[in-house]
């Protein structure tokens, strides 16, 4: 049984399923984040349709295994922790984890809109600051309401519609690529509200599941929860590769693309099995840390790091999506290639790995996981 304490958990006592995780997760993130900005050229859902027969590989490859796919992992883990937190304070009364979740959002939402309005228009935090907010109200449901919930916003998800990013022929505007400071400001200043607000629609789903599977420490305990992890991986993986096939062949070229009435069944297809494959990603690695149990080298450890201090890296990656494509920088948006951003954002992610490394020896958290601790628990419990 979990230590019942209002104090965050140390750095050297966390679980390592759940932070080598969120390590994996960066790295799909860098590469679903980074093609967005990719302009010049014909786009669907975020890839430029006139690359190499390599970029036509890259492009399925991403379109199989990342987009979509990442973001519900997020969504898992988040909830996850957030299970983690209530856990501790069981002996705490409803509104005093209330007023801690709810400091803990606040902090999301004011870093979030930060990020949003001077590095990155597609933050995420600031929607995870909302969904928290609104997410302490679910905290103490039983286990039926929350299934019911989750498969409720699931068959949401699902429904035909035409907003999927995944089938979308917008080129990036002026909120991701603005000709100037104050265009940025401006820009992003509308964008930024409407993310945060409409965002936890699309992530309420794994939240949930991930309060309900933090509950039981499922990641942390796989030789308890084997055979459900084991199904999960199998299926939630399997369901997300065939689920994205409609739309990750048309990108790469393998596919046409075909009428409107379409593309709304097969967007939503493919955005829904992306929640199961984020479900599938997290049970992976809780069988794979199994596996490893105490011989985790080094290669594993690093790994685990960024997950340690996943809000600092996200935002490292964003610094460097900022540098390399904002027009008044350096200006490559027009001039990289699906393939040539991959290895950018390989790249990214692995100097995150070694910069988080580092601290992860000494103990340290990262600057923003301190940042947000402070506010969530007071400064002596960082």
């Amino acid at each position: 049984m979990p230590t019942r304490t209002p104090e965050p958990t140390a750095v050297t006592s966390r679980a390592l399923a759940p932070d080598l995780a969120r390590g994996f997760m960066l790295l799909f993130i860098a590469l679903a984040n980074s093609h967005y900005f990719l302009s010049g050229r014909p786009v669907l859902g975020g890839h430029p349709q006139d690359g190499s027969p390599l970029d036509s590989a890259v492009t399925w490859l991403i379109a199989t295994f990342v987009d979509g796919r990442a973001f519900p992992m997020f969504g898992l883990l988040f909830g996850y922790g957030v299970a983690h937190m209530v856990r501790r304070r069981s002996d705490a009364g409803p509104r005093a984890v209330r007023r801690l979740l709810w400091r803990r959002s606040l902090a999301l939402v004011v870093i979030g809109s930060l990020h949003g309005l001077l590095l990155y228009a597609g933050d995420i935090l600031a929607a995870y600051g909302v969904l928290l907010f609104l997410g302490t109200w679910t905290v103490r449901w039983k286990d039926g309401w929350l299934l019911a919930a989750a498969a409720f916003c699931f068959v949401l998800c699902a429904l035909p519609g035409d907003d999927s990013l995944s089938i979308s022929t917008d080129p990036p505007d002026a909120a991701p690529l603005p000709p100037d400071a104050v265009t940025m400001l401006v820009e992003r200043a509308q964008t930024t509200p409407w993310i945060a607000l409409l965002g936890p629609l699309g992530f309420m789903c794994p939240f949930m599941l991930g309060l309900w599977a933090g509950r039981r420490g499922i990641l942390e305990q796989p030789e308890r929860f084997g055979a459900l992890l084991r199904v999960t991986a199998c299926a939630g993986v399997g369901a997300a590769v065939l689920g994205a096939q409609p739309v990750s062949l048309m990108p790469a070229g393998g596919l046409p693309v075909p009428d409107h009435a379409t593309l709304t069944l097969i967007g939503p297809l493919h955005d829904a099995t992306g929640v199961l494959g984020g479900l599938g990603y997290a049970a992976a690695v809780a069988l794979s840390a199994q596996r490893l149990g105490e011989r985790r080298g080094k290669v594993v450890e690093a790994v685990a790091a960024p997950g340690q201090r996943s809000m600092s890296c996200y935002l490292a990656q964003s610094v460097i999506w900022a540098l390399v494509f904002t027009p008044f920088v350096l200006d490559l948006s027009s001039d990289l290639t699906v393939t040539t951003t991959a290895l950018l954002a390989l790249a990214t992610w692995t100097a995150t790995v070694l910069l988080a490394y580092h601290p992860h020896h000494k103990g340290r958290r990262g600057p923003f996981e301190v940042l947000v601790r402070r506010v969530t628990y007071g400064r002596r419990r960082v």
